[in-house]
């Protein structure tokens, strides 16, 4: 059972006008200095479609950024919701951002540049893993506290 998802809060000079809201999903029009940079799709994984992807925490995210194309624009558009999803859920444990890799259209240097621009804002490459018809590529943003042991001090390490 996952938890319910809470709308993000943006800090200056970001801001978010939610388009819908559910416990599982939501939709949000990022603005930057008041103007529409994007629409933000926001869902707990363990409901969506990446809740048998891999081992789902009731926490996790997944972020779907529409509308840009340019990698500085995501990495810019990133850096902010993952912001903003720490505000509210400092226990989430993964932000994840896919990329398809079946979108024909965009082609394999487009999704490389699409995985570099989500690494630029944090975020780093898991795997790719094949769900209804689709092959993605995960990416997660995992928080300091998660990232950050000494592997000295876990137990038969």
């Amino acid at each position: 059972m996952s938890e319910p998802l809470l709308q993000p809060v943006f800090g200056p000079p970001w801001s978010g006008e939610i388009i819908s809201w559910s416990d599982t999903r939501g939709q949000v029009v990022l603005r930057r200095d008041g103007k529409k940079t994007a629409t933000v799709e926001l869902e707990r994984c363990a409901s969506g479609r990446l809740r048998l992807s891999y081992p789902v925490g009731a926490r996790d995210i997944e972020v779907r950024v529409l509308e840009l194309s340019n990698s500085a624009e995501i990495t810019t558009a990133l850096q902010a919701v993952v912001a903003a999803i720490r505000k509210i859920e400092p226990q989430c444990r993964k932000v994840v951002y896919v990329v398809d890799a079946d979108i024909a259209h965009m082609g394999t240097a487009a999704n490389l540049a699409t995985i570099a621009a989500a690494e630029g804002a944090g975020f780093r490459y898991v795997l790719d893993v094949d769900v209804a018809q689709a092959e993605l590529s995960l990416l997660v943003s995992e928080p300091e506290w998660l990232v950050d042991v000494d592997i000295d001090l876990v137990p038969g390490s």
